[in-house]
């Protein structure tokens, strides 16, 4: 009994308060937004919310199984859970069964399982066992190689499942890695790739003068990387003083040279120009960097290379690694397409929803947007347009209240760990979570694509639920231990 006492005792208030708030208004909006005139009963398992429950219940089950367990189990079967985990990733490949062009669910009964859920909080652990030691620097090659090996494995094979967003969160570990001593230019350039992207596609269907094979898109793309790297060559005047001012005037003038040839002499395809400036300044960097021995004037010929080098492999990953669906939804995004298909007819009927609710909505069970299921998807991943409905502006900043006062504790928690092992797990669920908040509200409201993430604890789906109390419970789990150390002491 006194084991019981202590382990209930030691484990974190805050955060299982917000919890199950969060688990009950959850619920409730799921009822909300599958509610029919038939159903008899909340608890009514051949109706959504029936199902929930019973997927509430077999978590709050393993949940005490997690507050109960060892202490030292995770680290010790972190390894063995990855390689099992990555294994189910690779047979449901084969054995799935098709569902709207994805192949991620494994039916067994009357259940359906997503291996890609729980292959997320299993991540979590593989990254804090490796990283795990006091020593440990990420930024050595043979440890930033296997980190990235880590992530990207079971990012790549859930892919491969036609499960894009939920590979897309495991970029979210870089969160954990930025705490743990990734430098600011790894997000940096993770950023500067999505403007690139974004840019080069946007106006890729525009030609620059009128000439054919001139992309506006690629042009500004390689534009800007010409820009970066002559900010970055101000580094070259701590060995030649008036070098950087001599490339900035001769880059201007080669341009400018390209100008009056188009317009006096023959028209000139300016992709073809930037890209020839670019790879002189590439090629005059890079002798620089040998003849000084300087190995960051060598990184900016490598900045170069590579990014001209992404701006051009662009087109071919937006048509041919995007879905058909998935590019329509970006296009849409950027302006590019009016939406003939009816690709953003969610997001847009989501924000009507949205904006129905006023201040303080129609009231539980009387939104009209929500009982006409003129949002698909309502109790999933557009569930929080339910809560804007039925509950309204005020509603709503409830819930991302106590959405940011459960990310706000777990950081509080993560820092107070004794352990590597709890933190970099600890900030590994917050960057779960996180992304899942940001880019699942972001996709209702129009300010993200819609990629199919879940709000965690209120979409329904037993699979995102039970992984989300897994995830939430090991890092609970893990905190107690320095509660009982210090206990230990008194």
């Amino acid at each position: 009994m006194s084991k019981s006492f202590n382990v209930l005792s030691a484990v974190d208030k805050p955060t299982i308060f917000i919890y199950l708030t969060l688990v009950i208004f959850g619920l409730m909006n799921i009822y909300g937004a599958s509610y029919s005139e038939e159903q008899t009963s909340l608890f009514d398992l051949s109706y959504r919310s029936g199902k929930q429950i019973l997927w509430i219940g077999i978590s709050f089950v393993a949940a005490f199984c997690i507050l109960f367990s060892s202490k030292s189990l995770y680290s010790a079967v972190a390894y063995w859970l990855y390689g099992f985990i990555i294994l189910v990733l690779i047979l449901t490949l084969f054995v799935a069964t098709d569902i709207k062009g994805s192949r991620s669910w494994i039916s067994l009964g009357g259940f359906s399982i997503q291996p890609a859920e729980f292959s997320k909080f299993i991540t979590a652990l593989a990254l804090a066992k490796f990283m795990d030691d006091t020593q440990f620097k990420l930024l050595t090659p043979k440890n930033f190689a296997i980190v990235a090996t880590l992530i990207i494995l079971p990012m790549f094979i859930i892919v491969m499942q036609k499960e894009t967003g939920s590979a897309l969160v495991y970029l979210s570990f870089m969160f954990m890695l930025y705490r743990e001593g990734l430098p600011g230019i790894f997000p940096s350039i993770f950023v500067g790739a999505v403007i690139l992207f974004v840019v080069v596609i946007r106006y890729s269907g525009d030609l620059f003068l009128g000439v054919d094979g001139a992309s506006l898109g690629l042009i500004i793309g390689l534009s800007i990387v010409l820009i970066v790297a002559l900010i970055l060559c101000r580094s070259l005047s701590k060995d030649y003083k008036f070098l950087p001012l001599i490339l900035l005037g001769s880059v201007v003038a080669l341009i400018g040279l390209a100008f009056v040839l188009h317009f006096f002499v023959f028209p000139l395809n300016f992709v073809y120009v930037f890209s020839g400036i670019n790879a002189l300044l590439a090629l005059f960097v890079a002798v620089i960097a040998f003849i000084k021995w300087r190995k960051k004037y060598l990184y900016i010929t490598v900045f170069v290379l590579l990014t001209s080098m992404f701006c051009f492999s662009v087109g071919y990953l937006f048509n041919n690694v995007l879905q058909h669906h998935q590019q329509m939804r970006i296009m849409v995004l950027l302006g590019m397409a009016d939406d003939p298909s009816g690709i953003s007819y969610n997001t847009n009927q989501a924000k009507i929803a949205i904006g129905s609710g006023g201040f303080r909505g129609k009231g539980f069970l009387e939104g009209t947007q929500t009982k006409l299921k003129y949002v698909p998807e309502q109790d999933t991943d557009f569930i929080f347009c339910t809560v804007g409905e039925e509950w309204g502006f005020m509603g709503s900043v409830f819930v991302l209240g106590f959405y940011l006062a459960f990310l706000l504790r777990l950081v509080y928690l993560a820092e107070k760990a004794e352990s590597r092992f709890v933190r970099i797990y600890g900030y590994s669920v917050i960057g779960i979570f996180a992304f899942h908040l940001f880019i699942n509200v972001g996709m209702v409201l129009g300010l993200a694509p819609v990629i199919g993430i879940p709000l965690p604890f209120f979409s329904y789906g037993g699979s995102s639920f039970l992984s989300f109390t897994i995830l939430l419970m090991i890092f609970l789990k893990l905190d107690t231990v320095r509660k009982e150390r210090v206990s230990s002491f008194l």
